[in-house]
């Protein structure tokens, strides 16, 4: 299980301050957070099966969830302290960590694959990867169109981290139509900031890489029957690709 702690509130709020002031350049550094390893490769989901697997509390539409709770493309997914779920919804396949409320919106239709349409990250931090598959992503402050991409966000009431893994995604600021940007990347090349309050067209800041890894998208991809379109070297599952 991966847990990640949040900055204290002095310093969270200067980097908020400091974002909304326009302060931070495209050369700020970022935080790094290195992982422990996955372990072995895990396969594909079978059929009927959402949840891969699952710590602490966690609930699907206000009940306890277990291995054997089916997540549809319609539910609200809420992980408690020190919690987590890894889990998959169609050819979407997600780690949601602690302290986190996602909401779904989709679709079903008889044997066909469940869609999900947006979803609405309220607080908490996703890993999330997806094909071919537009998709709206929100949060308090940041409106994000994706276009089938392996993406990474974190959100609270004043500020969204995102991080497209790789894909194409269309970032804009929630209160700030004039604050957007297209990211083309191959592998975590353009991590942001949107934030609300600052100065108009100034409200998405370059950010760092932070709390995700290459080998939880391989766990995710693997989990839909897909790999990264990155490959480690060697097509080794025991060490990170390159260094952040």
């Amino acid at each position: 299980m991966y847990i990640f702690k949040d900055a204290d509130d002095p310093r969270r709020r200067l980097l908020i301050q400091g974002l909304t002031a326009g302060l931070f350049s495209a050369t700020a550094p970022g935080s790094v957070l290195a992982q422990s390893l996955l372990g072995d490769r895990p396969g594909k989901l079978p059929p009927g099966r959402s949840i891969y697997r699952l710590s602490g509390q966690v609930s699907i539409n206000n009940k306890t969830a277990t291995l054997e709770t089916f997540i549809n493309p319609t539910d609200t997914i809420v992980t408690g302290k020190d919690s987590e779920i890894v889990f998959v919804v169609g050819g979407n396949a997600m780690i949601l960590r602690s302290e986190s409320r996602l909401e779904l919106t989709g679709s079903k239709k008889d044997d066909a694959p469940a869609i999900i349409s947006a979803l609405r990250l309220l607080t908490g931090k996703v890993l999330s990867v997806s094909r071919n598959q537009p998709t709206t992503l929100r949060t308090p402050t940041a409106t994000i169109g994706i276009r089938g991409t392996g993406w990474y966000m974190e959100a609270d009431p004043e500020l969204t981290y995102f991080c497209t893994c790789y894909g194409v995604t269309d970032v804009s600021a929630a209160s700030d139509p004039t604050s957007k940007e297209t990211v083309a990347s191959s592998h975590h090349d353009r991590p942001l900031y949107i934030t609300t309050g600052g100065q108009a067209g100034k409200n998405i800041q370059p950010a760092g890489f932070k709390n995700h890894t290459d080998q939880e998208l391989m766990l995710i991809e693997s989990l839909v029957g897909r790999t990264t379109p990155f490959i480690f070297p060697g097509n080794s599952y025991d060490a990170p690709r390159r260094s952040y």
